[in-house]
């Protein structure tokens, strides 16, 4: 299996920024893709950014122009940089990643969370 865990959350103003950082362990060779989400109390986690593989990235439209994802295989690292942040930021930030298995008769996807590192934007 895969572990994420994640750093460099916490309290910003308005108009600041923030680095997200995730470290992958374990089993990594069957990760296809990296992703940030964001989850409010009360709302459905949702998609932030992903970077696959092929060095394909995706944003959702609050934050495009704003943050950065940037996905080292390497390191097994995925970081998000956050710029000109607003309180409507404000959310719990969760790792994901993805793994593509091949060994069954039918191939499956499996995706592993983080814990979250909370975000705040406030002045």
């Amino acid at each position: 299996q895969v572990q994420l865990v994640e750093s460099g959350g916490g309290l910003v103003q308005p108009g600041g920024s923030l680095r997200l950082s995730c470290a992958a362990s374990g089993d990594t060779s069957c990760i296809f893709a990296m992703a940030w989400y964001r989850r409010v109390p009360g709302l459905d986690r949702e998609l932030v950014a992903v970077e696959t593989n092929s060095g394909y990235r995706s944003y959702e439209d609050p934050v495009k122009d704003r943050f950065t994802i940037v996905r080292d295989k390497a390191e097994n690292t995925v970081t998000l940089q956050m710029n000109s942040l607003k309180p409507e930021d404000t959310a719990v930030y969760i790792c994901n990643a993805r793994c593509y298995y091949s060994d069954l008769d039918k191939p499956f996807e499996y995706d592993y969370w983080g814990q979250g590192t909370q975000v705040t934007v406030s002045s």
